[in-house]
């Protein structure tokens, strides 16, 4: 959760309501219009009163002149009028007036006069917002002392990270989902998010007092008393389960009977790898390289790529590094060129491993960067979007190539680094028996399995009560990745967002899954969730899980499971 004030991305304008007054509602009418007023009266006051020094003279004069309007009683005075005599309602006389007062100005041949009508424009927009946000003065006290909210229609992954190093408390968007990139990374640097508010940008004006929820979903505009209580509780919550969790730091992630569970990280920042050191994580599960190239005009080359994968391994202090080969395509925002701009269906587009094998000469400089950063620790290496054996071959001869020709120039690397695919296409998991053998692990990708099973955009909210990774579907597809790579004796992870929701722990367990990856921020709450459950009992539910034929029946199921 989080408080702050608004901060429109690009304010709208304010709505002028022309439907005409009933009688009955003129008093009411002009009671609103006098609130307004008053509010910009004491916003005006108070931002006077935070001046100080060179400031306070330069802007005191025009604070002052705005102020002096608002109590002008011939401005006043004939809006009241179009309100009483002409029955406008006060969003329709207020743009009246400025109308007639801005053309009086226009008309004026002084240019400093002329000049004035912005005042205006502005004096009578601080008043129409206050129409709109009905706001009490304790009310916009508060939001002073807070920090801001963003409130956009889209924000880009590479956008976030100088969001939050400004200081911003949390993203409202109208669109978007909550599997979404700018979704998953917002989780990861713990910056509340609410996607598919459609309404946001034209129920909320700059500086409105703003509580959102992004657990649930909810943007409270001028939260009352009530609701401020809910989020000081949700703080003290917050505050004890962390110390609650605390104690986990140090403890083994076994399941009631004893089985071994290993939790990794996914990472894409060095705090990111800190926090998933000091939580106790098996290693890095997912560590996503293509944050070094998102926007940036120019590639980052080997030597860049080299040291930010040597400070990866350095970091994990011995533990199993797992670094996926650059996943980019034209659903992510690249400044480079490198990606194309106007790919009609981006998910199903040049991406993933499709683009490194376009683009042979950028896939063998990062994977010379991960064979010399491998020999600080433990490496493995992942590659995304893979749908046939013979992508995996064509990496592989040329990661081969790559430590040929290190070795000529004189680099100590390993001799063996595991070669891995994200299994994330269907066709992938359904052709896994006959592509096992040119894989030395296998990580299944949920967010995108779930899409593309599904035939569901990830990123399209109005699709998000189809985006369901309960589907009977889904879960095959899952279960029979797990079964194959098993029979091969091939190490086999799940590093999507069901990996960090422990709404869905007993069901990974409940398949076979001994080894997860997600982001450290929930490593705690996983491990709680395992620690309680008996792995034996789950397995045993395998069969009845698979063969349930709608998602009503799984969910059913594995409520039953969770609180065995």
């Amino acid at each position: 959760m989080a408080l702050g004030r608004a901060r429109l991305e690009q304010p709208s304008r304010y709505l002028v309501d022309e439907r005409p007054l009933a009688e009955g509602e003129v008093e009411e009418e002009l009671e609103r219009l006098r609130r307004a007023i008053l509010a910009a009266r004491e916003e005006l006051q108070d931002l006077r009163d935070k001046l100080h020094g060179t400031m306070a003279r330069e802007v005191a004069e025009f604070i002052d002149a705005h102020s002096l309007m608002l109590a002008d009683r011939e401005l006043t005075a004939g809006i009241y009028d179009l309100i009483r005599k002409g029955r406008y309602r006060a969003s329709a006389a207020l743009q009246m007036q400025r109308d007639r007062l801005v053309a009086v100005f226009e008309a004026m041949d002084d240019p400093y006069l002329r000049s004035r009508k912005e005042d205006i424009e502005h004096v009578i927009a601080r008043v129409q917002a206050g129409l709109v946000r009905e706001s009490s003065r304790e009310e916009r006290r508060l939001a002073a002392r807070v920090g801001e909210i963003l409130i956009s229609d889209t924000v880009a992954p590479s956008e976030l990270v100088p969001l939050a190093e400004r200081g911003v408390l949390g993203v409202v968007l109208t669109s978007g989902s909550q599997v979404s990139h700018s979704a998953i990374l917002a989780r990861s640097l713990r910056l509340p998010m609410v996607v598919a508010a459609h309404e946001a940008l034209a129920q909320i004006q700059d500086d409105d007092l703003v509580l959102i929820d992004g657990e649930h979903g909810e943007v409270v505009v001028h939260p009352a008393a009530p609701d401020i209580a809910r989020y000081r509780a949700w703080q003290r919550e917050n505050a004890q389960k962390g110390k609650r969790l605390a104690l986990l730091r140090e403890a083994d992630t076994r399941t009631r009977d004893g089985v071994a569970i290993a939790l990794h990280a996914n990472a894409e920042s060095t705090e990111d790898v800190a926090q998933a050191r000091a939580l106790g994580a098996a290693g890095v599960g997912l560590y996503r390289t293509e944050f070094l190239f998102l926007q940036r005009k120019e590639l980052p080359g080997e030597e860049e790529q080299f040291l930010a994968y040597r400070d990866l391994v350095l970091g994990m202090g011995g533990l199993p590094v797992t670094i996926r080969t650059l996943d980019l395509g034209a659903d992510k925002a690249d400044a480079s060129g490198l990606v194309l701009d106007d790919e009609e269906n981006p998910a199903l587009g040049v991406r993933g491993v499709r683009l490194s094998l376009r683009r042979p000469q950028l896939l063998s400089m990062q994977l010379r960067a991960i064979l010399r950063a491998a020999s600080y620790g433990p490496v493995r290496i992942l590659v995304p979007m893979v749908c046939a054996a013979e992508e995996m071959v064509a990496v592989r001869r040329m990661l081969a190539e790559c430590a040929r020709d290190l070795r000529s120039a004189g680099y100590e690397i390993p001799w063996q680094v595991e070669l891995g695919a994200m299994i994330e296409v269907p066709a992938a998991a359904i052709a896994l028996t006959g592509m096992i053998r040119a894989l030395d692990f296998v990580a299944i990708g949920t967010n995108d399995l779930v899409q593309y099973t599904l035939a569901v955009d990830r990123n399209n909210d109005q699709l998000a009560n189809l985006y369901d990774p309960l589907h009977p579907a889904v879960l095959k597809l899952i279960a029979h990745t797990i079964a194959v790579a098993q029979r091969a004796r091939r190490r086999v992870t799940l590093c999507g967002e069901m990996a960090g929701d422990r709404r869905y722990t007993a069901l990974l367990l409940a398949l076979g899954l001994t080894d997860l990856s997600m982001h450290p921020g929930v490593l705690l709450e996983v491990r709680e969730e395992i620690n309680a459950l008996d792995f034996g009992a789950l397995r045993a539910h395998a069969r009845t899980l698979l063969r349930a034929p709608t998602r009503e029946r799984i969910g059913r199921t594995l409520d039953k499971l969770r609180r065995a």
